[in-house]
């Protein structure tokens, strides 16, 4: 788990350019894998162009371009064509004041930014800084997808933002030369820049969160030899004209050698740029559904891992929060929430999903004498999903 120290401000105005910076959490991918936010436990692992005349909405106006191909890659021009529309994420999380960070991408010049659910996940505040300007915006979270791993900010008080050019995902392909952007290392300033091509499509990865023991399984994913670092999370995988086309979202350390520690066969995996935009298009219309969530997260107030099966494990227990009330204890076992059956922390996760702050559930569970007990709680609003 990597931390910021205690010294830093989030608030304080962006640090001085820099490039190629740090690695951070593990997770697993078929072997050893990064997710990229600075800060979180590894967990569950522009301007769009549109034909004259067109009637697609202001959003879908600011998330679709063209795709056009290149057999070069000039990387300071892709790096030049992307760099207005990315944005550092820095997030408060929860209720210790630790700080992670990641990247995002404007999809609109009114503040909609898209970004990993990862980047966020925890949060109790999110603060927004322009790469291109230094200007720092409030965020309010408009929605995610846990299992997609996907986010939608709104920056309060934004407008006449650059925006990214998104490109088309299912075009690309295996041997395409990439450019990675993002806020590597957390530093701020001038975003990395790691080159590379495609080495592989619709790759799938496992992550785990090392917190709550709960997991998820990202598919379809994009890989690519760029070197993709901590922090980069959220950010662009860009193709050789400088368009969108996947969102970085991981990568895989291979394995370590030497007394060095240094690693081989590093790979960087992005969720395609269509399967992003699709999910923030229903996150901008409200659209809910059991695995999109609009809106404010529920707080029950526990920490909880899986429990052989038989439940979700009670960690620990928020002091007077909805759990508490209700006299949940650390040790005891939740075997149900609002009606449906919870067998591990992970379908605890997802059923959390599903609901929203104000919402009255019946929660059951098993005290550590193997004792059933049931109780009504009143969720409240907590840190983003």
């Amino acid at each position: 788990m990597t931390y910021y120290p205690p010294h830093y401000d989030p608030w304080a105005p962006p640090p001085p350019p820099r490039r190629k910076r740090g690695l951070g959490t593990l997770l697993s991918v078929l072997g050893l894998v990064v997710l990229l936010a600075l800060g979180f436990v590894a967990w569950d692992l522009g301007r769009g162009s549109l034909s004259p005349g067109s009637t697609s909405s202001p959003l879908e106006r600011g998330l679709r371009g063209e795709q056009t191909s290149s057999s070069t890659l000039d990387v300071a021009g892709v790096a030049e064509k992307v760099e207005p529309g990315l944005v550092d994420v820095y997030a408060t999380l929860g209720y210790s004041g630790q700080q992670a960070a990641g990247t995002g991408m404007v999809l609109t010049g009114d503040g909609q930014v898209l970004t990993n659910n990862h980047v966020v996940a925890g949060a109790t505040s999110i603060k927004v800084t322009d790469v291109d300007t230094g200007r720092t915006y409030r965020a309010e979270v408009m929605g995610y997808s846990r299992s997609r791993d996907v986010a939608l900010l709104r920056l309060r008080n934004a407008s006449g933002l650059g925006t990214v050019t998104t490109g088309d995902s299912s075009a690309v392909s295996v041997g395409d030369p990439v450019v990675g952007l993002g806020n590597a290392g957390g530093d701020g300033g001038e975003p990395s820049v790691s080159p590379g091509k495609v080495t592989a499509l619709n790759q799938s990865i496992t992550a785990t969160d090392e917190s709550t023991g709960s997991s998820e399984q990202l598919t379809g994913l994009i890989q690519v030899d760029a070197n993709i670092q901590s922090g980069d999370s959220g950010g662009a995988l860009a193709d050789a004209d400088g368009k969108v086309i996947g969102m970085n979202t991981a990568a895989s350390t291979g394995y370590q050698f030497g007394q060095s520690g240094r690693t081989a066969g590093v790979s960087g995996f992005a969720i395609p740029i269509d399967d992003a935009l699709t999910l923030a298009r229903q996150i901008a219309a409200g659209q809910g559904s059991d695995t999109i969530h609009i809106g404010p997260s529920a707080f029950l107030g526990v920490s909880v891992s899986d429990a052989g099966g038989s439940g979700a494990l009670v960690r620990q227990v928020v002091s007077g929060g909805p759990a508490d009330n209700v006299g949940l204890r650390a040790g005891d076992v939740i075997t149900g929430l609002d009606g449906r059956a919870v067998g591990s922390a992970t379908e605890l996760t997802a059923v959390m999903d599903t609901l929203h702050p104000g919402d009255h559930v019946t929660v059951t569970w098993l005290d550590q004498a193997g004792q059933q007990h049931g109780a009504t709680a009143a969720l409240v609003e907590g840190p983003v999903g």
